[in-house]
């Protein structure tokens, strides 16, 4: 399982013009997971994800988390954080799991997270052709893969 953690000021998602999902000031998180994944990478990520110190304190270091700032998450499903780029031009999907896999645990990552956090929690639409939009703060960006 890997996210892809961007600190915004404010980021949404929109599918066929819709708003789905919208947060100010937190976390856009790109979500991929492969075949192999199951509750255990889940359970590490979510408490990853709401413990990751990546925001300023007073003296500007990067000390507090979302959950000490009261920040808002929105996760979006993207199977392409699996792409193998290695041969060719064109990106192999092989290693990304299939939506059947997938979007299981995308909803139970969702679900996970909600009990362990008391914060506003926004999502993408699996499957749906996305247009995501968001203002990083920072910027901040941050990989992590269970």
């Amino acid at each position: 399982m890997k996210l892809i953690i961007q600190r915004v000021s404010e980021a949404s998602v929109r599918v066929n013009e819709n708003i789905v999902g919208s947060i100010n000031y937190g976390l856009l998180v790109l979500f991929g997971a492969k075949e192999s994944d199951s509750e255990i990478e889940i359970n590490w990520l979510v408490n990853k994800l709401i413990n990751l110190r990546i925001f300023n304190d007073k003296e500007g270091k990067m000390n507090l988390s979302v959950s000490d700032t009261g920040g808002d998450i929105l996760i979006v499903p993207n199977f392409t954080l699996y792409a193998d780029c290695k041969k060719g031009f064109r990106p192999s999907f092989i290693n990304a799991a299939k939506p059947d896999i997938s979007e299981p645990l995308f909803n139970k990552f969702v679900i996970r997270l909600k009990s362990e956090s008391n914060l506003k929690i926004e999502t993408g639409l699996f499957g749906a052709d996305m247009k995501v939009s968001m203002i990083n703060d920072g910027p901040v960006t941050i990989e992590i893969e269970k």
